[in-house]
């Protein structure tokens, strides 16, 4: 993880291999397809520079599917994908007050 704890949403996005490019990325983030819960205050983000953290939620549809994640971890680059599969845990429920539904 990084010195700061956190991490640009569309960098992430990127490094957890959700989309190919950073630059594709920063644009779904600003499409406001992205919905993020932290503790119990849900928004939709806007701007690809929005900071995450892990334990934040993320839910957004991509190719036709709902993905909703937890961040486990920031990462420290775009590895392989099994690395990139350890950014983040699937939730089964994305309700925002359903925190017992990873994995």
């Amino acid at each position: 993880m990084n010195e700061t704890g956190a991490c640009r949403v569309d960098v992430w996005l990127w490094r957890a291999r959700f989309f190919k490019t950073r630059s594709l990325a920063a644009r779904f983030v600003e499409t406001g397809r992205v919905r993020l819960t932290r503790g119990p205050a849900e928004s939709r983000i806007d701007k690809p520079g929005r900071s995450l953290k892990p334990g934040d939620r993320l839910v957004f549809a991509l190719g036709g599917r709902l993905i909703a994640v937890r961040v486990e971890q920031l990462g420290e680059r775009r590895g392989p994908p099994d690395e990139a599969r350890g950014l983040y845990a699937p939730l089964q429920n994305p309700s925002p007050g359903d925190e017992q539904t990873a994995h």
